[in-house]
């Protein structure tokens, strides 16, 4: 056995080794998403459908080469149907022109059955339903199938009005007015609630058909001063496309931010005709693959470190208002900073070497301040706790708890003061949050096979994980770690593998994850079974378990890589 695992090791760190791109760090592939192309596809029509034929084309062809055999569309190729996705896939269609191909009727027969008809009432309630209080993505759905026109002759009504006009409250406000769209959107909601309100104002005689019409000459500028030079909002396909047909449909195609969002739409389509959620991942994979990885600090060129610091951010950020000091996932102007990305540069700055100082504090310092009143870390901002994608998450908590610890001891006295108390609080929301089985549930991360999507086995692998990355932390949180275990122990199928639970298909993200929290705990039959499922480290089949944009599932190159590399690295040190 120790020479196979050698040999794993070995291989899938050289196959890690050969994914860094020329600038020497790593950015990954994104999976395809029929989602993305089917946005994209309206956008660019909504602008100039004469000058984009060929781009609306390429896209509606993959659309038709990629439906799943039931009729629908998942998020990507390898995604099971599901109604969001396939009503994007099913409208985009019909604005091309393919309104009674093949295509289209059997997504009509998929959608009838799921929905039970195809009525634009019966279509409405079940997007509604599917996302309940967060218009985040059931707003922009609605809105493009209404752009589509499969929302029958009066489409709009069936399109919840957004609140626009609140984007000119100052920035602090907005966690405390409860926007109606999480945090990240805020293009979103001012580009799709201006075209609601010009496609169907209120009456005559409510205040709020005043109100916005005069808040809009003040609000329109923002989309333009949000809007990153490369022309993606959030570097996301998705929300660049909603942005884009929202203006389009709401008589707004002189507005200055069109051009760089049309051109970014334009150059991120594949060569398939395919459009991916976002353009890459890149400090994110760059910072999971350098922990991953065996290697001395001297060994590792001082351009890669130097990229990484360069990635922090120095100034106030226009999305969330977030101050300075955090990372994003990826190296690419539309990036937003979050809890889970500084957390991860600054474990990969410990490893690589790299002295305490000023970026280091402040960074530290960073992910101390975003802590919530309930103890946990949210992902983006402090205080956003309406909507599901804004809340603290255990698996952040716990990163963020690793990257503290990892750096305390070289800390100023009062930040170390400080991590003492955080962790406290930290402590009790994990001791919260930690359901009746040990297991904690992840935010970014679901399981499609699971009945609530969700992904036990991936969340308490990782906060076990995490809470394991350091001596100090985990003799505080050992009961906490070892009842996660004790979950892990009863969900691992009996060839040794995981899924999200104990009943779903194995996937060699999930086993690695768990087999790094349970690598002391007679992991050898999961061992073998990783040993076996990536051909001895050289074979990397992915699975969508991530998750982007309210439910939008993806898959990632380099997961199944990294997370089988530090797992294998921590048995063999563990033996």
């Amino acid at each position: 056995m120790m020479d196979a695992l050698d040999r794993a090791i070995a291989n899938t760190q050289a196959h890690l080794d050969a994914l860094r791109n020329a600038s020497g760090h790593w950015e990954g592939r994104l999976s395809s998403s029929a989602l993305s192309t089917a946005t994209a596809v309206v956008a660019l029509g909504l602008v100039d459908r004469d000058k984009h034929a060929v781009h609306m084309g390429a896209g509606a062809q993959w659309l038709c080469d990629h439906q799943n055999a039931d009729g629908g569309w998942g998020d990507t190729t390898l995604s099971k149907s599901n109604l969001s996705t396939t009503l994007l896939c099913w409208s985009a269609l019909h604005l091309v022109g393919q309104r009674n191909s093949p295509t289209v009727e059997s997504a009509n027969v998929w959608i009838s059955g799921q929905v039970g008809s195809l009525q634009p009432e019966a279509i409405a309630r079940a997007v509604v339903s599917r996302y309940g209080k967060d218009k985040t993505f059931s707003v922009p759905i609605l809105m493009l199938c209404a752009l589509c026109g499969t929302l029958g002759e009066k489409p709009w009504k069936h399109v919840i009005a957004l609140p626009f006009e609140l984007a000119a409250l100052p920035r602090t406000w907005f966690g405390a007015v409860g926007l109606p769209v999480v945090s990240y959107a805020l293009p979103a909601l001012i580009a799709i609630g201006y075209t609601r309100f010009k496609n169907a104002p209120p009456a005559w005689w409510n205040p709020l058909r005043w109100l916005r019409a005069l808040t809009w000459p003040r609000i329109r500028p923002m989309l333009k001063a949000l809007q990153p030079s490369s022309g993606g909002y959030l570097e996301a396909t998705p929300l660049t496309s909603f942005v884009t047909m929202a203006l389009a449909g709401g008589g707004q195609l002189d507005h200055p931010c069109l051009p760089l969002a049309v051109d970014f739409l334009v150059s991120s389509k594949r060569e398939d005709g395919s459009w991916p959620i976002d353009t890459n991942l890149a400090t994110w994979g760059t910072t999971l693959s350098l922990r991953s990885l065996d290697l001395k600090p001297d060994g590792l060129k001082p351009e890669l470190r130097t990229w990484l610091l360069a990635q922090q951010y120095r100034e106030v950020h226009p999305f969330t208002n977030a101050p300075p000091g955090g990372w994003a996932w990826t190296d690419l102007p539309g990036g937003v900073p979050d809890a889970d990305d500084t957390s991860s540069a600054l474990i990969a700055l410990k490893k690589m070497g790299h002295a305490c100082d000023a970026a280091i504090e402040q960074g530290i310092t960073w992910l101390l301040d975003l802590q919530n009143r309930d103890g946990g870390v949210p992902t983006f901002c402090r205080g956003w706790g309406t909507l599901p994608f804004d809340r603290s998450t255990p698996e952040i908590t716990a990163h963020a708890l690793c990257a503290w610890w990892v750096w305390c001891d070289e800390l100023p006295e009062a930040l170390q003061t400080r991590i003492v108390k955080s962790t406290q609080r930290a402590f009790f929301y994990l001791e919260r949050v930690q359901l009746a089985d040990g297991s904690w549930i992840p935010l970014w991360f679901g399981n499609e096979n699971t009945p609530d999507e969700n992904n036990p086995v991936y969340g308490t692998a990782q906060v076990v994980n995490h809470l394991s990355g350091s001596e100090q932390l985990a003799s505080q949180f050992e009961g906490l770690i070892r009842r996660g275990r004790e979950y892990l122990r009863s969900a691992r199928k009996s060839d040794g593998s995981f899924g999200g639970d104990a009943n779903t298909p194995a996937s060699i993200e999930e086993t690695a994850v768990a087999l790094q929290a349970l690598c002391g705990d007679d992991g050898m039959s999961s061992v073998q079974w990783l040993i076996t499922a990536t051909e001895s480290g050289t074979r990397f089949p992915t699975a969508p378990i991530g998750l982007y944009f309210a439910r939008l599932w993806y898959h990632e190159q380099l997961y199944p890589v990294v997370w089988t590399l530090g797992a294998l690295r921590a048995v063999k040190k563990h033996i």
